[in-house]
């Protein structure tokens, strides 16, 4: 068995990123830049006011003094004069500073009267002006590409006047559900049969991930429908397959997809849950074969899926981020699988998070992973822990899941 950290890294070798794409404004939140956003201009354009009140020359603005007011400067309607000895401008925030002022009279610093302003606090040099280029300058990288856009982001491109952005295509990810005892939500159930949860969940996973999932429909346990289904999704980024993955006389991913091309990289990972997982090529489409029990998958789509999310976006790929927590109960030592528990969450006094792992860990067990906060990640043969003790924990939330 392969160890998970090897299964990660060699699939996301086996990536590269998709295509840019030039969107309008508004729709690249999310999206991950496909090249540097570059100020089209220098903001402020010029120096101008930070504060409402008056533009003076300091030199004139001491306490006692009283200056002529000669005009005024709304934001947006410049005063085309020049301010002299012993006069002021009436100001706004944002307006263009006019020649021969040196510094702004705040509004509550002054005393206006029959044309003219009482100064009540002396004014310094400079004083609540902004710099022409005090935010950026023309030409300045401002938004390096490969980030995936904030909304902050966004309002910066947009004061440096870009109505368009290049981004990264998202990925398409097929979605192959198998079996013959699953059907999907609503539809009738076959005798023995669940409804299929799986589809679903990691077509929510790959939105998470910045990814535009395409749910196939489900396919029989039959050779021929499988690779009807596989035929269906080529030209995807990649191909995710659940169930079918395993060793059983009905697991047939491997088997019916080797005549379409398929070419396996390789097959089972040491941790759990998730043991069956297949990665390889299906013509020129990677394929990720997740096991069918519906916690396996969601796990294998947190270490394997989004990160191949991420490789495929340009953004920088790895494992979970991680954090330290501490034991909300005693562990057992782990045997040869990296271990994953569903876990609640919960803050001590010290605020410390305090992991606590279910009490039932059943992979088949969606309710318990839908309500955990956490997996408490447990290395191959680590020993036992008491209650207490530091482990390394994911926090899902942070994930988006």
């Amino acid at each position: 068995m392969l160890a998970l950290a090897d299964a990660r890294a060699r699939i996301l070798s086996a990536l590269r990123p998709t295509g840019a794409e030039t969107v309008p404004l508004p729709e690249a939140w999310n999206r991950v830049l496909a090249a540097d956003v570059v100020a089209r201009l220098t903001q402020p354009p010029a120096d101008v006011s930070a504060m409402d009140g008056y533009a003076v020359r300091s030199m004139d603005a001491l306490a006692g003094g009283r200056l002529a007011v000669i005009g005024a400067a709304p934001a947006g309607h410049p005063f085309g004069g020049r301010v002299g000895a012993m006069e002021a401008v009436r100001f706004f925030t944002g307006a263009l500073l006019p020649e021969g002022a040196d510094a702004i009279l705040l509004q509550e610093d002054a005393e206006p009267g029959d044309g003219a302003v009482t100064v009540k606090e002396t004014v310094r040099a400079g004083r609540w002006i902004r710099r022409a280029g005090l935010d950026f300058v023309s030409g300045q990288v401002l938004i390096p590409a490969g980030r995936r856009l904030s909304a902050r982001d966004i309002g910066l491109a947009a004061a440096a006047n870009h109505p368009w952005l290049a981004v990264r295509r998202r990925p398409r990810v097929g979605i192959l559900a198998t079996g013959d005892e699953i059907a999907l939500p609503g539809e009738p159930l076959p005798a023995g049969g669940i409804v299929s949860s799986n589809a679903h969940a990691l077509a929510a996973l790959v939105r998470a991930g910045g990814g535009e999932p395409v749910v196939l429909p489900i396919a029989q346990d039959d050779r021929s429908a499988i690779a009807d289904a596989a035929r269906a999704a080529r030209g995807l980024d990649l191909m995710v397959t659940t169930g079918g993955a395993s060793v059983g006389e009905h697991d047939l991913i491997q088997a019916a997809l080797g005549p379409e091309g398929f070419e396996l990289g390789f097959w089972k990972i040491a941790m759990r849950p998730g043991k069956p997982l297949i990665w390889g090529r299906l013509g020129e489409t990677p394929l990720l074969g997740l096991p069918g029990n519906p916690v396996s998958a969601l796990i294998c789509g947190v270490q394997f899926l989004l990160p191949a999310l991420a490789a495929m976006s340009g953004l920088p790929a790895g494992g979970p981020p991680t954090r330290i927590a501490r034991a909300g109960a005693d562990l057992a030592a782990n045997d040869v699988r990296f271990d994953h528990l569903r876990s609640a969450l919960t803050v001590a006094e010290d605020g410390a998070l305090v992991a606590t792992p279910a009490a039932l860990q059943d992979s088949s067990m969606l309710a318990t992973l839908a309500r955990a906060e956490a997996l408490v990640l447990r290395a191959p043969h680590a020993p036992a822990l008491a209650a207490g003790s530091a482990v390394e924990v994911v926090v899902l939330a942070e994930l988006g899941v």
